[in-house]
């Protein structure tokens, strides 16, 4: 049996899944991103300090990540690092984005869907229809307004959100004094108030100890406890399970190295090498052949003749990876994250939760640090002639920007989304993307539909 699911409703872009089906659970899937957009061709010949201003507006929720991603692949065109300070502060803007993306997916993507009538007659079901309908949900609710609040620190820091022209290649362009230290400490405060007294139900640091999955199942406190409840009656662990093979390239970069390991973990922890990136374009609709993102083309094939998505496929050693906040947690080395390698819905989900318990502690860290009348921009010429990559992590997982500047403007610029790594199509040797091998042995329906969410699918970033 064929079937085609889409387009998916709370997802940031268009998204398509084909799927075949044998005896009620899915054998064989292909995801689809039907929307091009062409934003590494609109860069070309442009002035590089242009790409600052154009792929942060590729997406509305992760704009800083693309903001960081261009900045630091300038940074190393340009031959030019940012001051320590100016890292810290870049490092704090784009946490407190990462974290309200983690937030938005929890209370308004993935939760709604255990509102259906599908699980009616379920010991929690009530409690998550009160808590978590679509539009209506108490939880919804607080979770906005602690995300507004969260959201002062752009206000403070980077003059506003999306699209701030705040982080540059040398740091960030506004210095932080003693007001803006205390008054992001306060925000900080009423954020940590929430996650223990709503999200968490108790302190965060007793949370982050969590070092097994028994324990960390038996939470039983906020609406976390009352997710891993859910998790535990629908077997959520066992449901999309990933290959148990993650790519992370480093969170918040400071001068003492990145808040969160970079590095390739497969039965245990290795160094990636960012040359072994190849995007493979066999079933995408591209002309071109498969190459590194430096030597990259997006050149769209007007037949479409010879794939089934704008999606390239990006493999690391010509194999694929998933990427993410279980992939940071698990290439970090936590004990919970190295618990859960390999596993489905539940790990991912409760890989953000972890990630968001650890961001607060982070964000909190760095304004603590802040100090008034320290150095946060340093300053350097754009070369005629360079190439440089920027390689971070967004909410959602890896983010790579690589440009070529030849003749004082940009000659190629290409992007990998998180999302391109997770859903990616088939590559030369057949071999699926993450979320492809991970909805085989879903049930159509609302199991796909938890799969999918628990990747937390940008595809805008996806088709840039």
């Amino acid at each position: 049996m064929k079937l085609v699911v889409g387009p998916f409703n709370r997802v940031e872009g268009d998204l398509e899944v084909t799927l075949e089906a044998e005896d009620g659970v899915v054998t064989e899937a292909r995801v689809n991103a039907p929307l091009y957009r062409g934003f590494e061709v609109m860069l070309q010949g442009r002035d590089p300090r242009d790409a600052l201003v154009i792929t942060p507006r590729i997406c509305g929720i992760c704009s800083i990540s693309q903001s960081a991603a261009a900045a630091s692949a300038l940074g190393a065109a340009m031959g030019l690092a940012p001051t320590p300070a100016g890292a810290d502060m870049a490092a704090l803007i784009h946490a407190a984005e990462n974290a309200a993306d983690h937030l938005t997916h929890f209370h308004l993507f993935f939760m709604p869907d255990f509102a259906r009538p599908d699980y009616a007659g379920r010991p929690w079901h009530g409690r998550v229809v009160e808590r978590f309908t679509a539009m209506e949900g108490s939880a919804q609710r607080q979770a906005i307004t602690a995300r507004a609040e969260l959201l002062h620190v752009m206000g403070l820091l980077a003059g506003k959100w999306p699209h701030t022209l705040a982080i540059q290649p040398g740091g960030v362009t506004k210095a932080p004094g003693a007001r803006e230290k205390a008054r992001l400490t306060a925000t900080l405060r009423a954020f940590r108030r929430y996650l223990e007294g709503v999200l968490f139900g108790g302190p965060l640091e007793e949370f982050i100890g969590l070092s097994d999955v028994p324990s960390l199942m038996s939470w039983g406190r906020g609406d976390v406890g009352l997710f891993l409840t859910l998790a535990a009656d629908l077997g959520l662990m066992d449901l999309g399970r990933g290959s148990g093979r993650y790519l992370s390239f480093g969170a918040y970069r400071r001068e003492r190295g990145p808040f969160f390991a970079s590095g390739l973990w497969e039965g245990g922890a290795q160094v990636f090498d960012p040359g072994a990136i190849v995007e493979d374009l066999s079933h995408s609709w591209m002309e071109g052949e498969a190459a590194h993102p430096y030597d990259g083309r997006t050149e769209p094939d007007p037949q479409m003749a010879s794939g089934y998505s704008w999606c390239k496929a990006p493999r690391l050693g010509g194999r694929p990876v998933e990427v993410g906040a279980l992939a940071r947690m698990v290439v970090d080395g936590h004990a919970l994250g190295l618990e859960m390698a390999g596993g489905g819905v539940l790990a991912r989900v409760a890989g953000r939760l972890l990630e968001l318990a650890r961001t607060q502690v982070l964000m909190e860290e760095l304004v603590a640090g802040i100090v008034p009348g320290a150095e946060y921009m340093a300053r350097g010429g754009m070369p005629s002639e360079g190439r440089g990559a920027g390689l971070v992590e967004a909410a959602r997982g890896a983010l790579g920007h690589w440009i070529r500047i030849e003749k004082g403007r940009i000659a190629g610029y290409q992007i990998i989304a998180p999302t391109t790594w997770n859903f990616s199509p088939r590559d030369a040797g057949g071999v699926p993307g993450p979320l492809e091998a991970a909805l085989v042995g879903a049930k159509p329906g609302v199991e796909v539909q938890h799969v999918v969410r628990s990747f937390d699918p940008c595809m805008v970033c996806t088709v840039h």
